[in-house]
């Protein structure tokens, strides 16, 4: 990773930003769901320590070359048990939601799907009992690079990964890779044929859809020496020999690149969708009520380019 992937909080600010946390949390209707509790958040996260405030402006407007960004030593270490729940989302407000919910307002407007995870828009990835080789958030096998929702019109622009439990042994690794660290190796002819609509995504079990009628994309659009990305390479799949090969070609690259991150609590990865894919390397859970556990959010930038997908004062899209 660049020098400046990380970005280590203060005691001082730690202690700030649990003070608005708590502040969040003690304010009605506490459910996260509701717009009333998304405005107060959005107005809080304005009361948030001043040098956060800047490295994560700084964030939104360039990713850099890790495309991700690692905050460190924020509150919200977990309370209770982890979920073993399919779907397992957080509804009433907690510290550690609060603190995901302030730091992704910052970059931009918090927003979820209907269709995945109840529409909620905290929700906690953990393992659960008889899913272990899904590839989704609920499993624990080695999880395919990704961006989030691949399939979707409107996919994330960044995933936040708030870890409020790690995994019993620490070998759960948060896998990335930046679009922007290959893209200049491939060669001429392979970014020629992923920048051409000749690739389908279907969506994730986790939306319950077959992906009957996926429509062909390009993996790069955008500036070809600087491209944003768009595969999933468990879903996505190449129309012809040529788009077959030049997926399996960024595939090994992407893979070559990949760095894990292994996640302790209180540590928030960042994570520009655009640019740079995710995975999970492979762990073992043992459904004791101290697995691994992260909250998660999705943001977008631009709020108003989705509207047609929700309700106007809503934040959860078709």
């Amino acid at each position: 990773m660049t020098k400046d992937f990380e970005f280590v909080v203060t005691d001082a600010e730690r202690e700030q930003v649990l003070a608005v946390a708590r502040e969040l949390v003690g304010t009605p209707p506490r459910l996260i769901d509701e717009g009333r509790w998304i405005d107060d958040c959005r107005h809080h996260a304005a009361e948030l320590p001043v040098r956060v405030r800047q490295r994560l402006r700084e964030f939104a407007n360039d990713p850099g070359d890790a495309g991700a960004l690692l905050i460190r030593n924020l509150p919200g270490a977990a309370d209770r048990p982890t979920p073993t729940e399919p779907g397992s989302v957080e509804r009433v407000a907690s510290v550690g939601a609060a603190v995901i919910g302030l730091l992704s307002m910052q970059l931009g407007e918090v927003i979820a799907y209907r269709n995945e995870k109840s529409g909620a828009l905290v929700q906690n990835v953990v393992p659960v009992p008889g899913m272990e080789a899904q590839q989704s958030n609920a499993g624990s096998t080695r999880l395919a690079m990704h961006v989030e929702n691949a399939f979707h019109p409107r996919r994330p622009d960044f995933v936040g990964l708030f870890c409020v439990r790690a995994d019993h042994e620490r070998v759960a690794g948060l896998l990335l890779s930046c679009v922007r660290q290959v893209v200049g190796a491939l060669p001429a002819d392979i970014r020629q044929v992923l920048g051409e609509r000749r690739f389908t995504t279907e969506a994730p079990p986790s939306f319950g859809m077959d992906g009957e009628g996926a429509p062909q994309h390009a993996v790069f659009t955008g500036d070809p020496a600087d491209p944003d990305v768009q595969v999933d390479f468990h879903a996505t799949s190449g129309n012809d020999d040529e788009a077959k090969n030049a997926l399996e070609v960024l595939h090994d690259a992407i893979t070559e690149a990949a760095e894990a991150l292994i996640m302790a609590p209180g540590d928030l990865a960042l994570v520009d969708n655009r640019v740079t894919l995710h995975g999970r390397t492979l762990f073992t859970p043992r459904y004791d009520g101290q697995d691994r556990w992260l909250h998660r959010t999705f943001v977008h930038l631009d709020h108003r380019r989705s509207r047609a997908l929700r309700t106007r004062d809503g934040h959860v899209l078709a």
